[in-house]
């Protein structure tokens, strides 16, 4: 069995096969995707699993380099921006409008998709280099 944080089996294979520059999408269940883009499905009720703690879960395995978040974030889910700064911290955030957002999501390696049922928490990962 697997030791580390990330113990769902598509989360960690999608996060072990991660390049430089690679996308990687959380979002909330509400977030259309592309057909094209793998949902990895965790949402089981109402805000279970909530948002950040998927976030937090997938950062502690995942290097990124910098983040993608949709404009509307500011206005429609401050506490969400403020908590994803947070455990970002120095990492750089680019905000783009929300359908430019969803079409970032076909070049996303995966969509992990939560139970959050607040607006606009998603978040696009590009992955980093280790050395």
């Amino acid at each position: 069995m697997k030791k580390s944080a990330v113990i769902n089996s598509h989360v960690s294979a999608v996060i072990a096969n991660m390049a430089h520059n690679d996308k990687l999408s959380i979002g909330d269940a509400g977030m259309p995707v592309p057909n094209e883009t793998p949902k990895i499905d965790l949402a089981l009720t109402k805000d279970i699993p909530r948002f950040m703690a998927v976030l937090e879960n997938v950062l502690t395995e995942l290097c990124v380099e910098r983040v993608i978040l949709a404009h509307e974030i500011k206005e429609k889910n401050p506490a969400v921006l403020e908590a994803i700064k947070e455990v970002m911290g120095d990492t750089p955030i680019s905000f783009v409008d929300h359908e430019e957002m969803k079409e970032d999501l076909k070049n996303c390696k995966a969509f992990i998709r939560t139970g959050e049922m607040t607006p606009y928490a998603n978040i696009i990962l590009c992955s980093g280099v280790v050395f």
